[in-house]
């Protein structure tokens, strides 16, 4: 099949939608599945070159929501190359005006909604969430009546995104979704980490690897570590990830007035080698998010047979626990707290004990090759069925 994917932006900062993007689109490849993408973004930004398919760059986005007059013509006048299409997130310009081409040219598409429909959303941010209403019964909510099929990737984000808003119904269905085969361990992979963070030397570490945003629960974590800091003080924390909200100031301060500065590593964004060399050397990967559609860094930790600490607000919390590769526990300061609490209580056998039930589990539930072709087979289905009959 020939799939057009369209998304905002492919820019790496942005997460898990760009890298599940990327990996799944690698995968199909391999089943003999063509790719090509569609953007918001400036075609002269460095990651559109660095992409490995294809990129139709539309930008530079005009304003907040990345609208760009170019998206619809485009996707107009090449519909006729593609056999189906997949949207990826929701509100902004790629989502909204990728479905008017789309239902304009009469190509089938899937929708995933990446988490976007979650309730915490609602919940803390009422405000926006009556625009987001507004703009549902406007233009979104239609995109999702229109798609052949709205993909969830838990049936605990199905369900926890029903009801969260009114006016449209659509076709709901939950696909499998995964992460590559992380490449094999190197020396210049440990270098390459190293040398983001040359201050934490050999030491312990556990890991924080996400966006620097309060959804993450960062300061939950930077909290719980500082509780914990003077009874371990064999161990630091990596809190790695890029930071676009300004947030890490507040999370440095917190740091300052608990007196473990230099116990806490600030690397930035981690890629390539340096951020699997991070997930392997760790002793355990700590996310204490409020809100996670998947979380491909939980699977990625898995991946590299390093335990999870995560909340029962990451949406394969449940594949998590049941695999024995984690603990679980509320996305409170209490609940981190705890998270730390039972980490530190395990002896040395028990959390390589841990370790190994982590890296089944991701065997058994998370590969990418897996995934991509569950959604080949949603694909491949929607073109049979809009197929005209001869």
């Amino acid at each position: 099949m020939r799939i057009l994917r369209i998304i905002a932006s492919i820019d790496p900062k942005g997460g898990g939608p760009i890298e599940g993007l990327k990996l799944g689109a690698v995968a199909m490849r391999d089943m003999g599945h063509k790719t090509e993408v569609v953007s918001m973004d400036d075609p002269a930004a460095p990651h559109i070159a660095a992409f490995p398919f294809p990129v139709h760059a539309c930008g530079p986005r005009r304003v907040r929501g990345g609208f760009t007059p170019k998206l619809i013509p485009w996707v107009k006048q090449n519909a006729n190359r593609f056999d189906a299409a997949v949207i990826h997130g929701l509100w902004n310009w790629a989502s909204v005006g990728g479905w008017i081409g789309l239902r304009r040219a009469g190509l089938p598409y899937v929708l995933f909604t990446h988490g976007m429909m979650d309730p915490w959303f609602r919940d803390t941010y009422p405000r926006k969430h009556l625009l987001k209403q507004a703009l549902w019964l406007a233009a979104q909510g239609r995109a999702l009546r229109d798609a052949d099929a709205v993909l969830f990737t838990s049936q605990e984000e199905r369900l926890s995104s029903r009801g969260v808003f009114f006016g449209y119904d659509y076709r709901e269905k939950v696909v499998a979704y995964g992460v590559a085969e992380p490449p094999q361990q190197s020396q210049l992979d440990a270098k390459a980490f190293h040398e983001m963070v040359p201050e934490l030397g050999n030491r312990p570490y556990l890991l924080f690897l996400s966006r620097i945003h309060e959804k993450k629960g960062c300061d939950l974590l930077v909290d719980a570590f500082a509780d914990f800091a003077s009874r371990h003080p064999g161990i630091d924390l990596v809190m790695a990830g890029p930071d676009r909200t300004g947030l890490r100031p507040q999370l440095e301060a917190m740091a300052e007035r608990a007196g473990i500065t230099r116990r806490i590593h600030w690397p930035g964004m981690l890629e390539g080698p340096a951020k699997w060399a991070a997930f392997r050397g760790a002793e355990a990967f700590v996310l204490p998010s409020h809100q996670e559609n998947f979380g491909i860094v939980v699977a990625e930790a898995m991946a590299c047979g390093t335990p999870v600490l995560t909340t029962n607000k990451v949406n394969i919390w449940r594949e998590v626990q049941e695999s024995g590769g984690g603990f679980i526990e509320a996305d409170t300061a209490e609940g981190v707290r705890r998270l730390l609490e039972r980490w530190f209580a395990l002896s040395e056998q028990d959390k390589q004990s841990m370790a190994v039930a982590a890296r089944k589990g991701f065997e058994q539930r998370f590969q990418i090759t897996a995934a991509a072709s569950d959604l080949a087979t949603v694909l491949e289905s929607i073109r049979k069925t809009r197929a005209p009959s001869k």
